[in-house]
């Protein structure tokens, strides 16, 4: 299968892994951010070919895992109002909120309904027209062109029970709180797909304010050990830089038609992450001549000061503090089947990945 099998050739890989192992010099710590390489390092045991010099560390790269508790609240709330619909991608259903979860509210007869997309949750608006439906948009700049698209079509045929709940968030001022922060990473791996949409050139602030350098990686073996030799070999002489080890994707400018999209409908907010708190800029909201979709300016609602279970490491993991073995919770009373965390929930989260991939 083209670009599967030729990203999988063992005889490249150990190649590869020969490579690194020759060119380090020192010791080496690169974050990941992005969920899709969190899985696919532990997948495809990609530590276990790498020399014990180079670590690591997952951040917040799950949208599901950085989506705070308060919006897990406000779509609880939304849930238990008469006549309204809860439509979401799979795995934010499990996300534990501060009493429930999505889940829950479903066994006890709310409606909420799983959907692959924006379009789908707005065809059930358009065959449900007596019910509000909310969506609830999740995801970076990867999956917010998608539902950019989707508000556009609500407005242009007239669906006014179609309604956004915005948890939708931007990668590098993230990326900026962690460097920020004092987090020793020597660079990043950075997310394949959001540059896909975004361009390389949303990182050229971290090599150029922080002296860190980046390479934008794939998703295969040979692509994750090949971005891990291109930042080694920045590290080793002292020249970071914004690298694309995804060419096959990624472009300086990125997709122009899904910018579009994206800005034509979003402007940067205020967010808050699991984890890390508000951050400035980090969120996309409807721009005010969307305002008619806005769930929380049509239908305000109030939630309670929301709370994290206190046992729960899941904020420490995304920050890169901690791994998932730390927490006091895994594999006894948090597992995928009943997370307690966030970070247990999605398949791209570290503590399912560690819970999928290592014996211990």
């Amino acid at each position: 299968m083209k670009y599967i099998e030729e990203y999988r050739e063992k005889s490249l890989i150990l190649k590869l892994s020969d490579h690194i192992k020759k060119s380090v010099k020192r010791n080496y710590s690169f974050m990941e951010v992005c969920g899709g390489h969190t899985s696919a390092i532990h997948r495809f045991g990609i530590p276990s070919l790498l020399p014990p010099e180079i670590k690591l560390i997952s951040g917040p790269g799950c949208p599901v895992c950085v989506t705070a508790t308060d919006f897990i609240d406000k779509a609880l709330a939304y849930s238990q109002m008469e006549n309204v619909t809860i439509v979401t991608f799979g795995d934010l259903i499990m996300v534990p909120g501060s009493s429930s979860s999505l889940e829950k509210e479903k066994t006890r007869g709310a409606d909420i309904r799983i959907v692959f997309s924006g379009l789908d949750a707005l065809n059930i608006a358009r065959t449900e027209p007596d019910k509000t439906v909310i969506f609830l948009g999740i995801g970076f700049e990867t999956t917010a062109p998608g539902t950019a698209v989707t508000v556009r079509t609500a407005r242009k045929e007239g669906f006014g029970n179609f309604l956004l709940l915005s948890a939708h968030k931007v990668m590098p001022p993230v990326m900026e709180a962690i460097v920020r922060e004092g987090i020793k990473i020597d660079g990043f791996i950075c997310p394949g797909h959001v540059a896909a949409i975004t361009g390389s050139h949303i990182f050229n602030f971290l090599p150029e304010k922080y002296r860190l350098g980046c390479v934008i990686a794939g998703f295969e073996p040979t692509d994750l050990l090949q971005s891990i030799l291109m930042l080694v070999r920045q590290v080793n002489t002292n020249s970071p830089d914004v690298e694309i080890q995804y060419s096959r994707a990624v472009t300086a400018n990125g997709n122009l038609v899904a910018q579009d999209q994206l800005y034509g409908v979003f402007e940067p907010c205020d967010a808050n992450w699991r984890g890390f708190g508000n951050i400035s800029d980090s969120g996309l909201r409807l721009k005010r001549e969307y305002d008619a979709f806005d769930a929380e300016k049509r239908i305000p609602v109030t939630i309670q000061q929301y709370r994290d279970n206190p046992s729960c490491i899941c904020g420490d993991v995304l920050r890169g503090l901690k791994i998932p073995g730390n927490c006091s919770l895994f594999r006894s009373s948090c597992t995928p089947e009943n997370p307690v965390g966030a970070c247990m929930v999605s398949s791209e989260g570290a503590c399912n990945s560690y819970f999928k991939y290592h014996s211990q």
